[in-house]
């Protein structure tokens, strides 16, 4: 008997070799038909045998491609036509697009050895890709995914190129990206002024490398923007790097030419391994095994970022020079990265000795995603390439919303249906090009899928620069505010689709609360009607505002003084001059700019001053991190506490342990281990068993590994960060689910 099904299907299902897969599978079963790529995904027409049919349908659970994913199908039996063969049709273009923005692939093992292969007609072809690797969102214009909606428009095939386009059992089948060096992009190298230097892709190559043997820099275009790179072993190319990007100790991202480079400088755990060499090929934060690269590259800091090549350039440049290289963004401070090579040439023509540009334009900028292992899971810390803006499912948005984020570490989001878009990793919104990329990336997502979202949904602060340039945009659509911490504890129980209620541990540097002061030390009851405030931190002043988050020296002075008033002064009377002392006193005495604070980012400021580690933040999170890494991982003691939320008989110990000489070693762990105690007696005392650990404090790989660990030894659930971020880069997700809570409940 002889039967037809219509079926639609959605997900991760363009682009990633899924038309090729059914055909191939159709084909072998003797099934007829055709499949089409359309707004939403694929639809097709299937007709064969009862068993060739069941068959089919199982091998479309188990044998997908690597990176197809289905979310949906939808099956319906219609009446045989008696085909004689199956086709692949065009796509369907009539309605509004619903399909999954592609996320970008690292460069496939199979096209690896084809540029490395003197015989074949793409070998070294800085461009070569094929159906299971390459670019996708950052060159996308428009839904469905193919050729004429990406900027590979303007590169036609070659009639070799061609065929393999057209060959449903070429693995190049629809590969968007398709190229070679007769048909597709080139590269040249440029000068400061733009001029070129040599245009053949060796010498290119070559000559990039020569000027990074001898101290330069190169701007070097990659997939979706400019890598800054220099020598990672040169300590002088280093700090010509730092000056010219004003980036005085943050830690710079390296790039190492293979995985055996890489074991050897870091160690490498298995789960660290699949990241480096996973499809999404993003920066893995991996502990140093010994220290062969400049010690300027990551100052005082146990960690490295370490990346594997991910494009064919990438690997033609380290395969050339050898060794790493520093591979960090593109951009001048608190700027995007750059992705066309004249906004490159004017924006880095002070950071740049040199240009190695291409001519594949990038549609859309996308920033290297970062990644950390914590208790043996990847914890996403940025999203970025290989991540975004692949869609969150959350089935209970039923309006389009947008939300746009928070102020620093931005990203924007966006709801349809059953799923939540992230754009990619924007940056702290403190300058005019971050702003312009803030709305880039909402009309970017909104463009794609041809909306005007119902709402827009923000952080509760009313002077958020995202929240005046998502309204910018849309300036009709209603707007819904979404207070910070209740947006970080939704980020992480809808990243672990759990269901209320819950108890969420919210601990960061900063958030404006409902009544008007900072928060930062929430525990936060979530429950089906929203959220409780069921307890914080104690509040403490914070002399200068803003600016203590750069001073953490005025935060352990906020702290001392609320502790024991006037006497304060004598503990940190070495950290300030003599004026600055009687300036800070008046305004802590008269509460002139001193806002009150529950944050647990301050407080792991404070205590870091307080121990000499850090008195200055030259980047976010920098006096928390000494902290961190000073930590003994010995240590098991930890300071006693009666009220699980105050925190001064901890800071009273601490000082007591520094009048005493203790080593900041074991302080810091004393510090960490007490921090948890508190925490999970919290815990137990609200009744909840699943626990969120949320917040950019729980980027802290010893606090949350700590915390994990001592929730589960007393009967808890914890429940952390793994494919949004901790830190604001997952607000956006928290703001959309927020949105749609309170929409379903006045539906």
């Amino acid at each position: 008997m002889t039967l037809r099904f219509k079926i639609e299907i959605t997900g991760l299902v363009q682009g990633v070799g899924f038309r090729p897969f059914i055909f191939r599978t159709a084909t072998n079963l003797h099934l007829t038909g055709w499949i089409k790529n359309t707004e939403r995904g694929v639809l097709a027409e299937i007709e064969g045998a009862q068993d060739a049919l069941n068959l089919f349908f199982k091998q479309l659970e188990t044998d997908l491609p690597p990176q197809a994913n289905i979310y949906t199908i939808q099956k319906k039996e219609i009446p045989s036509k008696g085909s004689s063969l199956f086709e692949i049709l065009h796509s369907h273009t009539a309605q509004k697009p619903d399909a999954v923005i592609l996320n970008d692939l690292a460069l496939c093992d199979d096209c690896l050895k084809e540029m490395n292969d003197p015989t074949d007609r793409r070998y070294r072809y800085p461009f070569i890709t094929c159906t299971n690797c390459g670019p996708r969102y950052t060159i996308m214009t428009a839904l469905p995914y193919d050729r004429p909606h990406t900027t590979m428009h303007n590169f036609p095939l070659c009639d070799e190129c061609r065929k393999e386009y057209e060959d449903p059992l070429n693995r190049r089948f629809h590969a968007q990206p398709l190229a070679c060096p007769e048909c597709g992009p080139q590269i040249a190298l440029w000068d400061k002024k733009g001029n070129i230097i040599t245009a053949q892709h060796d010498n290119a190559i070559r000559e990039a490398v020569n000027a990074v043997q001898q101290e330069k820099i190169v701007a070097l275009k990659g997939l979706g923007g400019f890598h800054l790179v220099c020598d990672a072993q040169n300590a002088k190319a280093i700090e010509t790097l730092r000056i010219r990007k004003n980036r005085p100790t943050k830690p710079f991202a390296i790039m190492c030419p293979t995985l055996k480079s890489v074991q050897n400088l870091c160690h490498v755990s298995p789960e660290e391994e699949k990241l480096l060499t996973s499809a999404q090929a993003p920066i893995v934060l991996l502990k140093k095994k010994k220290d062969t690269l400049a010690k300027n590259l990551a100052p005082d800091n146990p960690y490295l970022g370490v990346m594997l090549p991910y494009t064919p350039l990438h690997h033609l440049f380290t395969q050339t020079f050898g060794k790493p290289i520093v591979a960090t963004s593109g951009n001048r401070a608190h700027e995007p990265i750059c992705t066309d090579e004249f906004e490159a040439l004017e924006a880095l023509n002070n950071i740049a000795d040199l240009f190695l540009i291409h001519n594949r334009p990038i549609a859309h900028r996308a920033d290297d995603s970062i990644v950390r292992i914590i208790q043996n899971r990847p914890m996403v810390l940025r999203r970025a390439r290989g991540f975004a803006p692949l869609p969150f499912r959350y089935k209970e948005a039923k309006s389009s919303i947008l939300s746009a984020g928070g102020h620093l570490k931005n990203t924007v989001a966006l709801a349809i249906d059953d799923k939540i878009m992230t754009g990619p990793h924007i940056g702290d919104l403190e300058t005019i090009k971050a702003c312009e990329g803030h709305k880039d990336s909402v009309k970017t997502l909104c463009n794609m899928y041809d909306l005007i979202p119902d709402i827009i949904a923000h952080d509760l602060h009313p002077d958020y620069t995202s929240t005046k340039l998502a309204s910018d945009v849309f300036p009709s659509v209603q707007q819904y505010p979404v207070q910070h911490h209740y947006a970080h504890a939704l980020a992480c129980m809808g990243d672990n689709q759990l269901h209320t209620p819950c108890l969420a541990v919210v601990w960061d540097g900063t958030g404006l609360g409902t009544d008007g002061t900072i928060w930062g030390g929430e525990f936060l009851k979530i429950t089906d009607q929203g959220y409780e405030r069921a307890g914080h931190f104690r509040p403490f002043p914070l002399p200068g505002g803003d600016i203590a988050a750069k001073e953490p020296r005025r935060t352990a002075l906020g702290l001392l003084y609320t502790m024991e008033g006037d006497t304060a002064f004598e503990h940190v009377s070495e950290l300030f001059t003599a004026q600055e002392l009687s300036l800070l006193k008046t305004a802590l005495s008269k509460e002139l700019n001193c806002p009150m604070t529950s944050s647990m980012g301050r407080l792991f400021d404070g205590v870091s001053a307080l121990l000499g580690l850090s008195t200055h933040n030259s980047f976010e999170g920098e006096a928390a991190m000494q902290l961190e890494f000073m930590a003994d991982e010995n240590e098991t003691n930890s300071y006693p506490f009666d009220d699980p939320t105050d925190w001064q008989p901890l800071l009273r110990a601490i000082l007591k342990d520094k009048e005493k000489n203790t080593n900041p070693a074991l302080v810091s762990a004393r510090f960490h281990n007490t921090l948890v105690a508190m925490l999970v007696t919290f815990a137990k005392k609200t009744g909840e068993t699943d626990i969120l650990l949320t917040g950019g404090c729980f980027q802290n790989k010893v606090l949350s590994e700590k915390a994990i660990e001592a929730l589960q030894a007393n009967g808890l659930t914890p429940h952390w960060h793994k494919d949004i971020p901790p830190n604001d880069g997952g607000i956006a997700i928290g703001q959309c689910i927020a949105a749609a809570r309170a929409l379903n409940k006045k539906g």
